[in-house]
């Protein structure tokens, strides 16, 4: 990102004619004929965070390998400017570790005076905030309060990046490739932390159609570049995911830990279950003949408000839910996968889901950074650094309770 002055001047190379072309290349630029002179003050360094839904779509768009795609955009985006490219996969470490923990205190503490069950994942910007803004109380009360993958890469490109680097947060401009039009909203949405002074962890969202677009119109024959990481120069050697068939299977690593944690149960295979449709599917643990752990997925808005329904009736059974607005889950993001009448491109999307599914599955648990960023940055697991860069709260309006009529 640079000032208005190289901005102009950049602009004015742009658009000169091919005679101008032959012209000696230092020719004053009309900025500097005024006599402006270049504000280095004003330049930000420009990072990139890509969340993993998303390289999937290159891969296949660009018929590469999701390691080849992943260095493909991060080259092409060096060769725009961008200082740095960054993988959202740790920031939804911390998301997802978060969440283990407050569905097993969720779940000891619920009982039929006090219901903290089912927790609703939180993770969508769509669904919530559509919870928020249509159904309101008691529904938000069920959302988990940990924080979206985005917003965690907000805070740790804003605050922890840029106290590595010696920058202020405002020096940042922090853009995030995602797979839906939602999370731009979100971005909007973000509430500014105080260690991140009034500024947004999130400046821009760009979806990887978008991307994409740009990518088609440019150089693809750029050098290809490693991913960088939050930790020096040391680079992501290779791509991973979390256990989600097209998320970052919040379900699943929230299942596991809790089957240990409450249980004692180790489980290795998570086993779903279709139900209505293949966008609901179930989860259970047995323990004596007794289902012990009910967990499901609810994908799409028909899904959402059958779920709803029957929650607000009493009569749904399930402990925790992966809510995810779009049909298909985030593979499907509106951003992506989408032919140029705006239907879903049936085709493009099993082969992502394929190379998705091919792709290592990491267990948050596993990583030494997010254990050492635990410690370093937010002062401990449990701490209140960690509780108010980690969590978050949700507005509701009452009026929107019973608009459930509402047509999708």
């Amino acid at each position: 990102m640079k000032c208005e002055h190289c901005t102009r001047k950049e602009c004015s190379k742009k658009t000169k004619t091919d005679d101008q072309e032959s012209l000696s290349a230092d020719a004053p630029s009309p900025a500097q004929e005024n006599g402006e002179k270049c504000d280095t003050s004003k330049h930000k360094v420009l990072v990139v965070s890509v969340c993993p839904q998303s390289l999937p779509y290159f891969a296949a768009k660009f018929n590469l390998s999701v390691t080849e795609a992943s260095r493909r955009l991060c080259g092409f985006l060096k060769s725009l400017g961008v200082h740095y490219v960054f993988d959202t996969t740790i920031a939804a470490d911390f998301s997802i570790l978060e969440s283990q923990k407050e569905f097993v205190r969720r779940y000891r503490q619920h009982s039929e005076e006090e219901r903290t069950l089912p927790m609703l994942t939180s993770a969508c910007p769509g669904w919530v905030r559509y919870a928020e803004r249509v159904l309101g109380r008691p529904i938000t009360a069920h959302l988990c309060t940990a924080k979206s993958p985005q917003q965690v890469m907000g805070s740790l490109v804003k605050d922890y990046f840029a106290r590595q680097q010696n920058l202020s947060p405002e020096k940042i401009f922090h853009v995030i490739v995602a797979p839906c039009y939602d999370k731009k909203l979100e971005a909007l949405q973000e509430g500014s932390l105080p260690t991140l002074h009034g500024s947004r962890g999130t400046d821009c969202v760009l979806t990887s159609g978008e991307i994409a677009q740009i990518m088609e119109q440019g150089d693809l024959s750029v050098k290809d570049a490693a991913i960088d990481t939050l930790f020096g120069d040391l680079k992501e050697d290779k791509v991973t995911r979390h256990d989600g068939a097209s998320s970052d299977g919040h379900l699943a690593h929230i299942f596991r830990h809790a089957a240990k944690e409450l249980f004692n149960e180790d489980v290795e295979e998570v086993t779903y279950r279709a139900l209505r449709n293949k966008d609901f599917q179930e989860v259970t643990l047995e323990k004596n003949g007794e289902v012990v752990l009910r967990f499901a997925v609810a994908y799409g808005f028909r899904n959402i408000q059958n779920m709803i329904l029957k929650l607000k009736k009493g009569k749904f059974p399930y402990h925790f839910v992966e809510v995810l607005a779009c049909a298909g889950g985030c593979l499907n993001g509106r951003g992506q996968a989408q032919t140029p009448e705006g239907h879903a491109d049936k085709a493009l999307l099993r082969q992502m889901e394929g190379i998705y599914a091919d792709i290592p599955v990491r267990r948050p648990e596993s990583s030494a950074h997010v254990q050492g960023l635990y410690q370093e940055w937010l002062e401990g697991i449990n701490s209140p650094k960690a509780r108010e860069v980690l969590h978050t709260t949700y507005q509701s309006q009452e009026r929107g309770a019973h608009s459930l009529d509402i047509k999708w």
